[in-house]
């Protein structure tokens, strides 16, 4: 049994639920772009302040590797967090949470096709089970939508933000062999980076808003649990059971988002959620029981 990583991915993806949730909260009182700027504004120094003497440690395998680190930055801190924030102006943080439960499907068809990793045919129904949620839920209901290809434009945005995020984690496979501080803190400083060009254009746009009160909390939430608890988790998590394993526990966000808006937003919840809910729970259930043997 892997219960340490077990408790590290249920609470990574607990902050994970919480970001779609405060995501929405912020809108009105920070601009998207602006809140993925100072989200790792404040990431990168305080994850910077606890990684000093690994990032001299590691400096080497830094140099050597960082164009790998930086992109791990820029598409899964990124783009994955820009899409987000610019999806919950258009639909609801509880489409865009169960949405994300279409990443484990994705890292499951990638490794697939890419390193011919085992599945089991439990996984498999597991996966399945999964995506005819995340497309219940992109299409509010009506799959027939998915059909004419008429889905809204805040689900679009969000489902380009899996694939993303399904990209990022697969990278993980290649990262160097440094310390977890380091792994965080580098591809941090290149998230930092790439949003100050769309910080840029945003305000070329007229669309910029500095954080008020709100926003700054928004910005500090996302920072430290989002961005900090929730990744360093995650990593560790992939560290003990594996990609594959690791990423099905993504299938918990969408549970843990969607109490949360309920509770804290006041959003209905549609009979449409709860299934596509069933569906990714039944899902983890089934392909995590039914895995391969090592």
């Amino acid at each position: 049994m892997h219960l340490r990583a077990y408790l590290y991915l249920i609470i990574a993806t607990l902050c994970w639920g919480g970001n779609a949730v405060v995501g929405k909260l912020a809108v009105g009182h920070v601009s998207p772009m602006m809140l993925t700027f100072w989200r790792w504004f404040f990431a990168v120094i305080i994850i910077t302040a606890i990684s000093i003497p690994y990032l001299k440690r590691d400096w080497p395998l830094v140099k050597k590797n960082w164009p790998l680190l930086a992109l791990l930055g820029i598409v899964g801190y990124t783009l994955f967090n820009v899409l987000l924030y610019s999806a919950v102006h258009y639909t609801t943080a509880i489409n865009v949470v169960i949405e994300q439960a279409g990443i484990p499907f994705l890292i499951f068809l990638a490794n697939f096709i890419l390193f011919r990793i085992k599945v089991s045919l439990a996984q498999i129904l597991g996966f399945s089970l999964t995506l005819v949620g995340v497309a219940l839920t992109a299409s509010h209901g009506d799959l027939a939508t998915l059909l004419s290809l008429s889905v809204n434009f805040g689900d679009g945005l969000m489902l380009i933000a899996v694939v993303a995020y399904t990209v990022y984690t697969i990278l993980l496979r290649w990262r160097p062999p440094i310390d977890w501080r380091t792994l965080m803190a580098v591809p941090a400083f290149f998230a930092l980076l790439a949003s100050l060009p769309l910080v840029i254009w945003e305000q070329a746009r007229s669309a910029s808003q500095w954080p008020d009160a709100s926003g700054w909390a928004a910005a500090l939430y996302t920072a430290i649990f989002a961005s900090l608890v929730a990744q360093i988790l995650y990593i560790k998590g992939i560290e003990h059971i594996g990609a594959n394993r690791a990423g099905l526990f993504i299938n918990l966000v969408p549970v843990f988002g969607t109490l949360l808006s309920v509770a804290i937003i006041g959003e209905d919840l549609q009979l449409f959620h709860i299934l596509a809910l069933a569906l990714a729970l039944g899902g983890i259930a089934i392909a995590e029981k039914g895995k391969p043997a090592a």
